[in-house]
């Protein structure tokens, strides 16, 4: 809710869930730089996530529809969305590959 106050009060063109869950993980990272008590963060965050996950496929009810909405639109654009659907799946699988590998290095050095 906040990133979405915030994106209509600033008129981003940014989606406001977009703008959420930056915010959350600036005020994560933030609150790990603080040494905050992560005892009970940790325990209501994972809390809170288990709750969200159980709600996850209800979130591509919309996406479903869209594409059922705009049918004529995808079957005139079949190339270009397929193209951006193909580079957008190998920019991300590359991208995660490279900070999990980051992250496991790090992991490793700390060990």
């Amino acid at each position: 809710m906040i990133g979405e106050f915030t994106q209509k009060f600033f008129e981003l063109s940014i989606p406001g869930p977009v703008i959420g869950l930056v915010l959350l993980l600036l005020t994560l990272l933030i609150l790990k730089k603080v040494k905050f008590k992560m005892n009970v963060l940790d325990k209501d965050l994972f809390n809170s996530a288990e709750n969200l996950l159980n709600y996850l496929p209800l979130l591509f009810i919309p996406v479903g529809v869209g594409v059922v909405m705009h049918l004529s639109f995808l079957e005139d654009n079949l190339v270009s969305v397929l193209l951006v659907i193909i580079l957008g799946t190998l920019l991300t699988l590359g991208i995660t590959g490279f900070i999990m590998e980051k992250i496991l290095t790090k992991t490793k050095s700390n060990d």
